[in-house]
């Protein structure tokens, strides 16, 4: 039996998308390294012979020193395994250091054998049409494409064209640049898999982060998405309508999410308050920061208005209402929010 792992979207030294303080970014930083380091020796200690890096190892085509560094060390210090890295839109940064267990692709296919076919391309604009006629492999062969883009219906640049790779004789198509883990067959033989990001660094990455453990026994290939990172992101929505104000809505929230002392979390705040909250959002941080590392709170509740009275206000108030209710661009749910949001916006509240 042959293992290897597939991983994709490591993004070795990647910025704050998310808008985190800078130690909470930092340690971010340090979790995605961390966790690298221990996939690596993970597949040590399960004799797993090769890594497949399938994109944006690196955030930038101009990686800092330290981040390479740190690269570097994790396939020098496993020299049992072979990393095969191909380069994604981030990361193609030129030249990488040349070892003996270190593989890396080029614009045209390469293939790698290890009792597994391994084939790899970096796709361009010049080669985004021609990598489909220009990929044959043996039905004879276990064969493991290696690519990095989006799953498209066309051609171009950082597009996967699946109808395209139909009947190629794929056994695992081993796909990068999507930050969820996903799979779907191909054709009766292979399937396409997304391993996802390794870690999450950011609230467009919330959920379980990981890899892909790939057994293959003989001609028989299978996978299993292992969930790996330590600290996951999560995002979360609370209808808090029953509470009266923020400490009865911080004990709503209590109730019905569990928050783990390390977690980074955002809250979404939903309902239909019977009264204003001024400073919901504020005093919710507040009251919740220190039941874990860090805490988003993002009011989007709504009040309940008496809005057949305040329509016939002859004021800025009662207009404001009147064109809202007057227009037919909104739907119902929409048009409450916005008067909601339009109130507090007028009474001088901070609106998210």
């Amino acid at each position: 039996m042959i293992k290897f792992i597939h991983s994709a979207d490591v993004h070795l030294g990647g910025g704050n998308g998310s808008g985190f303080p800078k130690e909470i970014a930092d340690e971010i930083r340090a979790e995605v390294r961390l966790t690298f380091k221990n996939m690596a020796d993970f597949a040590e200690r399960e004799g797993v012979s090769v890594i497949l890096l399938a994109g944006d190892v690196f955030d930038s085509d101009k990686p800092f020193k330290k981040d390479k560094d740190f690269f570097y060390s994790v396939v020098k210090s496993h020299p049992s395994i072979d990393f095969l890295y191909l380069k994604g839109n981030h990361d193609a940064f030129g030249e990488t250091e040349v070892l003996p267990n270190l593989i890396t692709f080029s614009d045209k296919w390469t293939t790698v054998d290890r009792g597994v076919k391994f084939h790899g391309l970096e796709m361009t604009r010049e080669n985004s049409s021609s990598l489909y006629s220009t990929l044959n492999l043996d039905e004879n062969d276990v064969n493991v494409v290696i690519l990095h883009g989006t799953k498209g219906s066309g051609t171009g640049k950082d597009v996967v064209n699946l109808s395209k790779l139909r009947g190629k004789n794929i056994d695992y198509l081993a796909l990068g640049h999507i930050h969820t883990y996903s799979s779907e067959e191909i054709d009766e033989r292979g399937a396409a898999v997304y391993s996802g990001c390794l870690s999450g660094r950011g609230f467009d990455e919330t959920g379980k982060k990981g890899f892909v453990l790939v057994p293959v026994d003989g001609k028989t290939v299978s996978h299993e998405f292992v969930p790996f990172s330590r600290k996951i992101i999560r995002e979360e929505t609370v209808d808090i309508s029953a509470a009266a104000d923020a400490y009865s809505a911080a004990q709503v929230i209590k109730n019905t999410v569990k928050i783990n002392r390390g977690d980074i979390i955002k809250i979404n705040v939903v309902g239909s308050l019977g009264a204003d909250i001024p400073d919901l959002g504020k005093d919710l941080n507040d009251y919740l920061s220190g039941e874990c590392e860090y805490i988003e709170i993002k009011d989007k509740t709504v009040l309940k208005l008496d809005l057949a009275a305040k329509m016939r206000d002859n004021t800025l108030i009662g207009e404001f209402i009147r064109a809202v209710e007057a227009s037919d661009k909104y739907t119902e749910e929409e048009k409450a929010k916005i008067i909601s949001f339009g109130l507090r916006a007028i009474n001088g509240e901070k609106v998210d």
